[in-house]
């Protein structure tokens, strides 16, 4: 017996859910994560600087989060070219004329997997050993990769992350 096209687009909508749910409650895990990480660090002024604000933190995939919470967005293009992932520390100078200056001070043990990239609702992830992770856009667009490609990812060594970043595109499939 055949199911109907209803009965697998309601399917189909039902495992989006889900996935949803389950993302939702990863970035919930992880952002306690990084934000316990980050608690090492203070808000520091740096007198050889003048009077910058020099601020600490780890970032979580999109965002840098320092000791008490508080959350900074790292440009993608500085993300996927230094090819951050969660729980590496950074550093983040304010100068007196408000530009923010980010710079990777301590990157976390990595280990490199082989995966097929995808777009889902607007936003790319990597398949991998039966997980996904999400990667940045500024990546996709930098291999100029497209869904189905395979792609080298760097995750972290130690503990989970839904994040991952691109390291390399391997075999782009044709157009």
């Amino acid at each position: 017996m055949q199911p109907s096209d209803k009965n697998l687009k309601e399917l189909k909508n039902l495992l989006d859910e889900a996935e949803e749910k389950v993302a939702a409650a990863k970035r919930i895990l992880f952002e306690q994560v990084y934000q316990e990480q980050a608690k090492n660090f203070d808000l520091m002024s740096d007198e050889s600087t003048g009077p910058n604000t020099i601020i600490e933190g780890v970032f979580d995939g999109e965002e840098m989060i320092d000791g008490s919470g508080k959350k900074f967005p790292v440009p993608s293009n500085y993300a996927s070219k230094s090819k951050l992932i969660p729980g590496d520390k950074l550093k983040l100078t304010i100068t007196a004329d408000g530009t923010f200056i980010f710079k990777q001070i301590g990157p976390v043990d990595r280990k490199r997997m082989v995966g097929l990239l995808s777009e889902t609702g607007g936003r790319w992830q990597v398949t991998s050993d039966g997980e996904k992770y999400h990667v940045l856009q500024a990546s996709v667009t930098y291999f100029r990769a497209k869904s189905g490609d395979e792609v080298t990812i760097i995750v972290p060594k130690a503990g989970e992350s839904d994040w991952a970043a691109i390291e390399n595109c391997l075999n782009k499939k044709e157009a």
